[in-house]
C-alpha cells in the first residue's frame, strides 16, 4: 500500500486554510496512489497557536471534522490529522483517523511535552488505537509519545503494522538525534513501519526540524526528508518485503512479558 506524508506549513491560527492546504495534499496524493495521507500535530489549528488552540478546538463531530471527512470521501483516501479536540471542559491534543463519513477513530496524546503543551491540554491515558486501511492495521501515536518504548512495543504486540505519528519536532540537537536515530531504531526493534510526520518551517514560537521519516521494520528509511521545507513523502508499505528482517530478529515473538 502506498501511504503519503505531509511535512506541512501550517498557518498559525488560521482552520480553513490549514484544512484547504491538506486537501490540496489529499488531491495529490491520491492521483499518486497513495491510500492513506498523514498530517502533522495539531496541524488544523497550527502547533504554535498558544491559547488561540484553546478556542479554536472542536468535538469529533464538530465543522472540522467534517470539512476532512468530505475531502477524505471526495478523494478517495484515509487522512490522519492533528487537532484540537474539545470534550465539555477539557481540550486534548488529538489525531484523528478519517476514512470517508465512517466514524472517525481519534487518539488522544498521553505524554504531553513541556510547559507549553501542559498549559493547553489534558493528558489522556495511555491506549492502542488501530484503525485499518485495506489489509493493513495501524497504530497512532502523538510526537513525544514515541519517545518511551513501551507506546511502540504495546502497539506492535497489538500487531499492528505500521505506526503513524504526527509531531511538532523542534529544531535542536535532540530533534536531530529523534529523527536520525531514534524512529528508526524503534521500527527495527518492534519490525513494524513507523511514519513519523512533522511540521515545516516556523511559526511564531516554534522553529521545527523538518526532517520527517517514513522508517522499516530492518530500520532502513523507505522515504525521508533532510530539510525544514515542505514535502509530500510516499512509501510503499510492504511488510511482506522484510520477511527476512522479522525472522533474524523476532523481538515481539522472544518478548518476556513483564
Amino acid at each position: 500500500m502506498k501511504i503519503a506524508a505531509l511535512q506541512m506549513q501550517s498557518a498559525t491560527g488560521d482552520v480553513r486554510a490549514n484544512l484547504d492546504h491538506i486537501e490540496r495534499a489529499a488531491v495529490e496524493a491520491a492521483r499518486a496512489g497513495a491510500k492513506l495521507l498523514i498530517t502533522p500535530e495539531l496541524c488544523v489549528t497550527g502547533y504554535g497557536a498558544g491559547p488561540e488552540i484553546i478556542s479554536l478546538a472542536e468535538p469529533p463531530d464538530g465543522d472540522q471534522i467534517k470539512a476532512l471527512q468530505a475531502v477524505s470521501s471526495s478523494h478517495h483516501i484515509a487522512i490522519v490529522a492533528g487537532f484540537a479536540e474539545r470534550a465539555g471542559a477539557d481540550v486534548y491534543n488529538s489525531a484523528a483517523f478519517i476514512d470517508g463519513f465512517k466514524e472517525p477513530a481519534i487518539y488522544r496524546k498521553s505524554h504531553l511535552y513541556g510547559d507549553y503543551e501542559k498549559s493547553l491540554f489534558k493528558p489522556s491515558k495511555p491506549e492502542n488505537c488501530i484503525v485499518e486501511v485495506g489489509e493493513l492495521k495501524f497504530g497512532l501515536l502523538i510526537c513525544y509519545d514515541v519517545e518511551f518504548p513501551e507506546n511502540v512495543r504495546r502497539l506492535a504486540l497489538g500487531g499492528v503494522d505500521a505506526i503513524l505519528v504526527p509531531t511538532a519536532l523542534p529544531a535542536g540537537p535532540s530533534g536531530t538525534f529523534i529523527a536520525n536515530h531514534m524512529i528508526q531504531v524503534r521500527a527495527f526493534e518492534n519490525q513494524i513501519f513507523v511514519a513519523y510526520v512533522n511540521h515545516a518551517g516556523a511559526d511564531a514560537r516554534f522553529t521545527f526540524a523538518g526532517n520527517s521519516r517514513i522508517a522499516a521494520p530492518d530500520g532502513s528509511l523507505v522515504a525521508s526528508s533532510d530539510d525544514t521545507a515542505e514535502h509530500l513523502l510516499f512509501a510503499d508499505i510492504e511488510p511482506a518485503r522484510f520477511a527476512a528482517s522479522i525472522g533474524d530478529n523476532p523481538y515481539l515473538k522472544d518478548v518476556t512479558p513483564l
